[in-house]
């Protein structure tokens, strides 16, 4: 039940939302094995004056991916390779032939799985019932 949070800038227009996250879900599905009905993507843009690094506003596209997933259910090696295909496939959509700025990110976060959930219940609850 990973969610994903992804800031870029610039603007972009609706069709590129879908791409994007068809596209980001597909490879959470692949690589980290998570549940497509319900991996959630949500997607903020900025206008690059908002944007800044090194202090100063963004001048190539870039991007804020992060992913959350419960600690503990994949492997260093399978985390790696999310971050290094979402990037690229960032920067494929975002750059084109183009570079994302240097400074753009993919986080991935692990939480304890007694600290989230969905439907109202902690995946630790959801993972005690199918003990039972």
């Amino acid at each position: 039940m990973p969610t994903l949070a992804l800031k870029l800038a610039p603007l972009q227009n609706p069709e590129r939302y879908r791409q994007l996250a068809s596209a980001l879900t597909d490879l959470t599905v692949r690589l980290l094995g998570k549940r497509r009905e319900v991996t959630a993507v949500v997607i903020d843009d900025l206008p690059a004056a908002r944007w800044h690094i090194g202090g100063e506003p963004v001048e190539k596209p870039t991007a804020l991916l992060e992913i959350s997933i419960t600690q503990g259910t994949n492997t260093e090696e399978e985390k790696a390779a999310f971050i290094a295909a979402a990037f690229a496939e960032l920067q494929r959509q975002l750059a084109g032939d183009g570079a994302l700025a240097m400074a753009s990110y993919v986080v991935v976060r692990e939480l304890p799985a007694s600290d989230w959930g969905y439907g109202g219940r902690t995946q630790k609850a959801r993972k005690l019932a199918l003990a039972v």
